[in-house]
């Protein structure tokens, strides 16, 4: 089975983590799980194989399945149901999060950055385990949240809260589907581009993002575009929104122009293959009189080329 190798390094880390605390006590959270899951070399070889969201999750379906099944062989069923439950999260997630179906909206998180009540419900086991590691790596790495690429223009984390934002009062562009808006952050200056962890937003996503961002440049707002950790979701709209301001000559410069000032960020295939897309329609100041219709017209050829 051949297995990407350039997904993000989140659920690289992931994996190594919940390997290798299920054999001792189910799923732990700590610095020393952290670094036992890297001494571990059959963890290392999972964590080395790049798996994206897709695989990791599946396994963890699995395995917690079979947990399940060993606990009802134990006859210890009020046990076994809750991790059937969760297991069934698990493999609704992975299937929704596969490059073939890529279906973001499934959390339910809206265009506000928020999630329903249903939502909460429903996916609590994903949504809080997502929630917790995502502090938890904050906490282990010894990583800038944000990074300021040019003047007023950023690319980081998910800020949990109005203190982790830049200096500025920016707007917010947020890639992740998995992680909420802070209430403290202002609706009107906030853009929700739902992706999934190491998948790749849609070049008619990528068009969107970066006209809403010029728009508040021009009124000399500052711009912080976000995704989990500011390693490729993020990355792929800032490349983006670099060319369009003029800073880059294309992505893959801009690419070069962000690994010099933040070297963690890691880009995959899926995100360059949505960046190509994007720049065959990139606008021009020259050719704004076709600005209405090239975020259908990219839309329609990615749609076309995925079928």
């Amino acid at each position: 089975m051949k297995v990407g190798m350039d997904s993000e390094l989140l659920y690289n880390e992931a994996a190594g983590m919940v390997i290798a605390s299920i054999p001792i006590s189910g799923v732990s959270f700590g610095r020393e799980v952290h670094s036992q899951a890297f001494e571990d070399p059959i963890v290392w070889r999972f964590a080395k194989m790049g798996w994206g969201i897709s695989r990791l999750i599946g396994v963890k379906a699995a395995v917690l399945l079979s947990v399940a099944y060993f606990f009802h062989g134990l006859g210890m069923t009020v046990l076994s149901l809750p991790l059937v439950y969760v297991s069934m999260i698990a493999l609704l997630v992975s299937i929704a999060s596969h490059p073939s179906i890529d279906l973001p909206l499934l959390l339910g998180k809206g265009s506000n950055g928020s999630f329903p009540m249903w939502s909460w419900i429903m996916f609590s086991p994903f949504l809080l385990f997502i929630h917790l590691f995502v502090l938890l790596r904050r906490f282990v790495k010894n990583e800038p949240l944000y990074t300021e690429i040019a003047d007023g223009v950023y690319v980081g984390g998910w800020p949990s809260s109005v203190e982790r934002l830049p200096p500025g009062d920016p707007a917010v562009i947020d890639c992740t589907c998995e992680l909420p808006r802070s209430s403290t952050i202002s609706e009107n200056s906030y853009l929700c581009v739902a992706t999934w962890d190491t998948r790749a937003p849609q070049p008619s996503q990528i068009e969107s993002a970066v006209r809403w961002a010029l728009r508040k440049r021009s009124q000399n707002k500052a711009i912080y575009v976000h995704c989990a950790y500011g390693h490729g979701r993020s990355v792929c709209v800032m490349c983006a929104l670099l060319v369009a301001l003029g800073l880059a000559e294309d992505w893959k410069a801009a690419e070069q122009m962000i690994r010099e000032k933040r070297p963690s960020i890691s880009m995959n295939s899926l995100h360059r293959k949505s960046l190509e897309e994007w720049a065959k329609h990139l606008l021009t100041p020259s050719k704004k009189s076709g600005e209405s219709d090239v975020s259908s017209v990219i839309l329609s050829d990615y749609t076309r080329k995925r079928h």
